[in-house]
């Protein structure tokens, strides 16, 4: 073999390896970031992935893989500890967790920062039409679902309940959404405590067969500063005619879920990955995917968040002409 033709294979060679070399070397340049959503078939998960295929899609220099949780709080652990770094967590978890106040968790979490709101969940306390309970105080000696032991329903409930100075003046009944609806209406219980999007299929079984009653929770909260105590709670509407027969506004309290991200989350990510969920075609595809994306807008990007908010999504937001709280700099 000639010395010619001994370099062109060795340049073909060279050539090749640079290739391949390159090839990887941009393949390990993609950003792999993780979303922790929540059981399958819920709304977290569906949120989830939903922008992480979103962002996969649009953002060629970032992948972003959807994990299956059991919910707000795991997704808030994943986060602090970087085991994920997108998560949806309500408001009212980050805001506990912060200040060491999780259930049974005194650990300050101060490594998971808020991103933009997605949606509300709120309270429905529902009774019977006749059963002559018309506000708060009237339920001192009654007996109210309020959801399984350990669920955010219970949580929530006695979080509002003992805000109310009402949780040791009523008869806990720790059962869930279906079994509560179905004893309503047999008279088994006096009240049930549903917190989670509207319409909800409890409500409206419940609604179905009988003439109820949605109590408004604003009035009591306000007279015993609830919501200073709780400044993640904000007040919302129930619209009149979501329920069969309540055809009145209700007036009650939502927690939120939120976009979260770890503070380890580069700025750049993190603003990039909002422009491309809150443009025209990004929110579109989010309400194909759950209609609970509704609420998703620029003008309530920062709607019911008491905690700070990550420095890239501060950008974003300040660019787009919101203004941050003090509690969320």
């Amino acid at each position: 073999m000639n010395k010619r033709k001994v370099f062109s294979i060795l340049l073909v060679g060279l050539l090749a390896t640079t290739m391949l070399f390159g090839a990887s070397a941009a393949v390990a340049a993609k950003t792999r970031l993780a979303f922790s959503g929540g059981p399958d078939g819920g709304t977290f998960q569906f949120f989830s992935n939903a922008i992480s295929s979103i962002l996969s899609k649009v953002d060629r220099d970032v992948e972003v893989s959807n994990m299956a949780s059991a919910g707000s709080v795991e997704n808030l652990r994943r986060i602090n500890s970087g085991d994920a770094d997108f998560g949806i967590v309500y408001s009212g978890d980050i805001y506990l967790a912060r200040n060491g106040q999780l259930t049974n968790d005194t650990r300050k979490y101060t490594n998971v920062h808020a991103i933009s709101y997605l949606y509300g969940a709120p309270a429905h306390l529902v009774v019977l039409a006749s059963s002559g309970i018309n506000n708060v105080s009237d339920l001192e000696g009654k007996r109210v679902a309020v959801g399984p032991a350990g669920s955010g329903a219970a949580a929530s409930a006695q979080r509002y309940f003992a805000g109310v100075n009402m949780w040791d003046k009523i008869n806990q009944e720790f059962i869930g959404y279906s079994q509560g609806a179905s004893a309503l209406g047999d008279k088994l219980i006096d009240a049930l405590w549903v917190f989670a999007g509207y319409p909800n299929s409890a409500v409206i079984q419940t609604a179905a067969s009988n003439d109820i009653k949605i109590l408004s929770l604003v009035e009591a909260g306000e007279a015993t500063g609830f919501f200073q105590e709780n400044p993640y709670y904000t007040k919302v509407i129930i619209p009149e005619g979501t329920y069969h027969g309540v055809d009145y506004d209700v007036h009650t309290i939502q927690d939120s879920a939120v976009w979260a991200a770890g503070k380890h989350v580069k700025d750049e990510h993190v603003y990039t990955a909002l422009s491309n969920i809150y443009s025209p075609q990004g929110l579109g595809f989010m309400v194909s995917a759950s209609r609970a994306a509704k609420s998703m807008s620029i003008e309530d990007g920062l709607f019911g968040i008491a905690t700070p908010v990550h420095s890239g999504a501060q950008k974003f937001w300040t660019e787009k002409g919101l203004t941050l709280t003090p509690e969320q700099k």
